[in-house]
């Protein structure tokens, strides 16, 4: 299974630059379509409820305090991911990849895992919070969301 530093170094390869929060967003839609396409983890690392969306920390701390990434910026191996973690990533970019950060950060805000991990946490707007989302919302909601494309 690769890791989410093999899957951001695989969409920085492919579409970068970009900025860091779209890096992030890219790798959580990816993460949830994937496991609702393929009933499996893209990659073990956890998201984290944040102020502005969701947030892989081991993927935070390659990119820490930089603003722009480039292909090869984050040290990981596209290589390692196999047809189908390709397939799930590369339609996640080619539907979604022309949205900016922010507008990538709104739509985890609406519903969803990132809102149910803010509740849970107690979580008031901008406050700091490093709950994680859960794999069972995650699919329940991607899930729901690949059924509506499927109608």
């Amino acid at each position: 299974m690769p890791s989410v530093e093999d899957v951001a170094a695989y969409i920085l390869a492919k579409d970068g630059p970009m900025s860091a929060m779209k890096l992030q967003k890219l790798c959580y839609f990816a993460y949830g379509y994937h496991l609702a396409w393929e009933d499996r983890q893209l990659f073990p690392e956890r998201f984290e409820a944040w102020a502005n969306g969701p947030v892989s920390y081991e993927l935070y701390d390659q990119h820490r305090g930089r603003y722009q990434l480039n292909a090869g910026d984050v040290n990981g191996d596209p290589s390692l991911l196999d047809d189908g973690e390709r397939e799930s990533v590369t339609i996640v970019l080619d539907s979604m990849g022309v949205y900016s950060a922010h507008e990538l950060s709104a739509m985890t805000h609406r519903a969803g895992p990132w809102v149910q991990a803010r509740e849970r946490a107690g979580a008031a707007d901008l406050q700091r919070s490093n709950e994680e989302l859960r794999d069972a919302d995650i699919a329940d909601f991607f899930g729901a969301l690949v059924s509506q494309d499927d109608e």
